[in-house]
């Protein structure tokens, strides 16, 4: 069959008759089992991509969150031998604090350093009395009364005697006036000593 023929056959052909579907032109069964074979794969296709796309996106946002991650961690695993010599050194920090601290017992022989102190400064006639302790949240504070005799220089030798013991001690409201005996002068200071509040070597 010519090339004219067939094409004038399915334009001929009446494809208005459903009875005629098993009889149609050759051409036209070709065409339309085309048509519909293109039709799924473009339907396949796009579902397929779709459905591709979509894991795609879930999968670089979960990379960018991997690698967030990732980078933190990197960055906190770099400093985390810088954060233990850190801690490392503030708890022998800590611990040298807490070993300046004079326990209970201790206070009797910490007296004794402040006498020897302006006994070495040249003063006389030093009185210490104990106040009422008072409790902070952690350590517990001990107040020192102190009254003593001698000159200015005596004084400034005394007070920085008292800074530089071994044991934390600190000096407060200081008053210089003459004594009732005449001659030296006699000041009256305020000293505070410190324990760590349930520290082991409360007893």
């Amino acid at each position: 069959m010519a090339f004219k023929d067939t094409i004038a056959q399915v334009r001929e052909f009446d494809y208005e008759d459903p009875n005629k579907l098993g009889v149609w032109p050759l051409p036209t069964k070709i065409l339309v089992c085309l048509f519909i074979v293109a039709a799924v794969l473009a339907a396949t296709y796009y579902f397929k991509v779709k459905s591709i796309n979509e894991t795609l996106v879930r999968e670089q946002a979960e990379e960018r969150t991997l690698r967030q991650t990732f980078e933190t961690r990197s960055a906190q695993a770099a400093n985390l031998a810088a954060y233990r010599a850190q801690m490392e050194e503030m708890q022998r920090s800590f611990e040298s604090l807490l070993a300046r601290l004079p326990s209970d017992n201790e206070v009797p022989g910490l007296l004794d350093d402040i006498d020897a102190r302006s006994v070495e400064s040249g003063l006389s006639d030093l009185s210490l009395e104990l106040q009422d302790q008072r409790d902070a949240e952690y350590y517990v504070e001990l107040p020192i009364s102190i009254s003593v005799k001698g000159g200015y220089h005596d004084f400034g030798g005394f007070v920085s005697g008292v800074a530089g013991m071994p044991r934390i001690v600190t000096l407060h409201d200081f008053s210089i006036k003459q004594s009732e005996e005449g001659g030296d002068l006699l000041m009256e200071i305020g000293a505070k000593t410190y324990h760590y509040q349930g520290g082991g070597d409360d007893e």
